[in-house]
């Protein structure tokens, strides 16, 4: 049976790295996907989540890598890259970055052109949306539908009751809902 990875960052802290990257680094780029809105500089964000994310294990004993809660931490760790990246931002100008490659389209040839342009429309209208809402209510509506956490880990992780998270939650996808741009069907319910 193979290791946990708690039990494999304790025991051999590289192999249980490239594990934890392999097995937590697609929640950790959705959720800083839905959080910035720009796909421009999630790579970055994601990059310097699991950086950061190293450094504290190397500095960390066996016995504390083995009581991680993986998931929980590395999104506390990369909502907190978020956040100070975007306080970055508000201090300097931006300047335009031409075409975003990661938008061109495929040339493998699935799903069709069509699908996914209709795709990319639907994802950029809840994307913006999402970036139109308050802070507060939409860090816990991605941890909780992005990222698939419960509501205890969120309260955990945001550092709050979790009877406020439930009701930030509530509030955020209300919010969704009064956005014209949206379609009921697109917002998640």
């Amino acid at each position: 049976m193979p290791l946990q990875v708690p039990e494999l960052l304790a025991v051999d802290l590289d192999r249980g790295f490239a594990e934890l990257v392999r097995s937590h680094g697609g929640v950790v780029y959705s959720v800083l996907l839905r959080l910035s809105g720009d796909s421009r500089d999630v790579e970055d964000l994601v990059q310097d989540t699991f950086l950061r994310a190293y450094t504290a294990l190397f500095g960390y004993p066996p016995e504390r890598r083995r009581a991680l809660q993986p998931r929980a931490w590395l999104l506390a760790i990369g909502t907190n890259v978020w956040r100070n990246h975007v306080r970055t931002l508000t201090r300097r100008p931006v300047a335009d970055a031409g075409v975003d490659v990661g938008e061109l389209p495929l040339t493998d040839g699935s799903p069709g052109p069509e699908q996914r342009a209709e795709h990319v429309v639907e994802r950029e209208r809840l994307v913006a949306a999402l970036a139109e809402l308050p802070e507060l209510y939409r860090v816990p509506v991605v941890l909780r539908h992005i990222a698939g956490l419960g509501y205890t880990e969120i309260a955990e992780l945001l550092g709050c009751p979790a009877g406020t998270v439930k009701a930030q939650v509530s509030r955020g996808l209300a919010a969704l809902r009064e956005m014209p741009r949206l379609t009921q069907e697109e917002v998640i319910r």
